[in-house]
């Protein structure tokens, strides 16, 4: 898969071909970006997309969603943590989806978060981004899309599916077990176009997850919460500054600021710190917002000095 975007809204259109309705509830609290891509791929295929408001602790507003749920929804598409770096609530969402015969499709912008958040269990299909699994962003890329779903939903997953079997000899040894690609049999039918370079990034990230192994994506997951909190607890500190949603949070969250996130971010680059992403732009209510996102890779000593700077900057009033 070329990356989450288009993994979630291959998801979404697996969904649509399970169920063979054409409307979806996407929340609002997606990725921007990915509802561009889910927009763009539904504008000529008749799908029809909704979006579902987000509440004041930043999560998607489950009373909406099951007042617009009606027996033509193919699927609801969510998002944990979801893009204000907030944790959603799937089990209710999920009762009211299948409640209709809809799927719940949740889409994990960020991997590394399944080292210590539950997995979400409750959901049909899932599609996450692996980019933080051994592949180093260059110019935009690259990154890998993954998609899983329930056993009786496999065949219609876009890509190829290996399976595990033996040789004549007994030995053991891999194939395709399933593949639908447009160059192979059932072209007219085929669920992917994905590329072979595809192979390469997935083969990058299976290698990084073996070598992590269980206890080592806890430890990295445990690094991004744990310095997270940090960073919250420090920024918080700075008069003006306060958080905006009150969810809980993995390695994202929110601030509300006392001026332009734009124009902070100018002064904070002149210190060569990337500052927190202006939220305006795709959430016009959002003005002075600004996403934070702590890793692994990021020192206290950074959080500390990026907090410093930040209180400079606001004491000047720029």
């Amino acid at each position: 898969m070329y990356d989450g975007s288009t993994a979630a809204t291959e998801a979404v259109l697996m969904a649509e071909r399970l169920t063979g309705r054409s409307r979806v509830l996407v929340a609002r609290s997606l990725h921007p970006e990915y509802r561009e891509v889910l927009q763009t791929y539904a504008k000529n295929s008749g799908l029809h997309v909704e979006e579902i408001g987000y509440t004041k602790n930043g999560t998607v507003d489950a009373a909406a969603i099951k007042s617009a749920l009606e027996d033509d929804v193919a699927a609801v598409l969510v998002q944990s943590p979801n893009f204000f770096g907030v944790l959603e609530t799937l089990p209710g969402i999920a009762d009211a989806a299948h409640g209709v015969g809809a799927l719940l499709v949740v889409a994990i912008a960020e991997g590394v978060s399944l080292g210590a958040v539950k997995p979400p269990a409750e959901a049909d299909i899932v599609a996450m981004e692996a980019q933080s699994f051994g592949l180093p962003p260059s110019y935009g890329g690259p990154f890998a899309g993954v998609i899983a779903s329930r056993d009786k939903f496999v065949r219609q997953m876009p890509g190829r599916l290996a399976g595990e079997t033996t040789d004549t000899e007994g030995k053991r040894g891999f194939v395709l077990t399933l593949a639908t690609r447009e160059q192979h049999i059932r072209r007219e039918k085929a669920t992917s176009n994905i590329c072979t370079n595809q192979a390469l990034c997935a083969l990058a990230a299976t290698v990084h997850l073996t070598l992590l192994g269980k206890e080592g994506l806890r430890e990295m997951a445990e690094q991004n919460l744990a310095k997270a909190q940090f960073a919250l607890s420090e920024l918080q500190k700075i008069p003006g500054v306060k958080r905006a949603f009150d969810g809980p949070f993995f390695n994202e969250f929110t601030l509300e600021f006392p001026r332009s996130v734009r124009i902070i971010n100018g002064e904070l680059l002149k210190e060569k710190i990337a500052g927190p992403l202006a939220l305006g732009t795709a959430y016009p209510e959002l003005t002075k917002h600004g996403l934070v996102c702590v890793t692994e890779t990021t020192p206290r000593a950074e959080i500390e000095r990026f907090a410093s700077a930040l209180r400079r900057i606001l004491d000047k009033k720029v």
